[in-house]
């Protein structure tokens, strides 16, 4: 049985006219749905590729200023440390040279008494005072040396403990510096990791998703032009039944 639209329309003309309008709408359809779905998803994927540029720039910026401002800190500490154990070395040495100096002063001193007292002494007796200076020159022998023995020792334990102290910081220093060095490469490294991966991630998504609205578009191209041909075919077998 023909539709009602075969019908109540019986001339030729009519038939014709209607083929042609079904046609040329059916196929004018399906590529404008083409055009705009490839125009929205290239659209689509400019804009995402842009947000995830734009990320991982400000990203990149922000870890860069946080290393830097970690490292000119480690420096300033490092600095103040060298400046604190330089004064402290300067400290011990004007000690030690003030302690020499003044042990000097009472040799000196007891030197000068010593001589005084001999001095006088000779002229009372000769034999008490020849004793006398012996053990005094004895005596100050012996604290002479016991000084200069207690000063080098002295000068000399402090200098071991102001060399250990010295390579202990600049030990410290190099320790730390090699740490923040290594944090900052590896935080970097770890950065741009994650970035790749978020790109890498981002790019098969928007792959994926293209492929995906590509075979739909063309399935449904596909479809349009087998509804667009049994169509046509439809309308040749009335027109010609009509004819015949």
């Amino acid at each position: 049985m023909p539709p009602i639209w075969a019908i109540s329309c019986s001339s030729s003309h009519c038939v014709n006219t209607f083929f042609v309008t079904v046609n040329g709408g059916g196929g004018g359809g399906g590529v404008v749905v083409v055009v705009v779905v490839v125009v929205v998803v290239v659209v689509v994927e400019v804009v995402v590729v842009v947000v995830v540029i734009v990320v991982v720039v400000v990203v990149v910026v922000v870890v860069v200023v946080v290393e830097v401002v970690v490292v000119v800190v480690v420096e300033v500490e490092v600095e103040v440390v060298v400046v604190v154990v330089v004064v402290i070395v300067v400290v011990v040495v004007v000690v030690v040279v003030v302690v020499v100096v003044v042990v000097v002063k009472v040799v000196v001193v007891v030197a000068v008494v010593v001589e005084v007292v001999i001095v006088d002494v000779v002229v009372v007796v000769v034999v008490v005072v020849v004793v006398v200076v012996v053990v005094v020159v004895l005596v100050v022998v012996v604290l002479v040396v016991v000084v200069v023995v207690v000063v080098v020792v002295v000068v000399v334990v402090v200098v071991v403990v102001v060399v250990v102290v010295v390579v202990v910081v600049v030990v410290v220093v190099v320790v730390v510096e090699v740490v923040v060095v290594v944090v900052v490469v590896v935080e970097v490294v770890v950065v741009v990791v994650v970035v790749v991966v978020v790109v890498v991630v981002v790019v098969v998504v928007v792959v994926v998703v293209v492929v995906v609205v590509v075979v739909v578009v063309v399935v449904a191209v596909a479809v349009a032009v087998a509804v667009a041909a049994l169509q046509d075919q439809y309308l040749r077998m009335i027109k010609w039944e009509k004819v015949t």
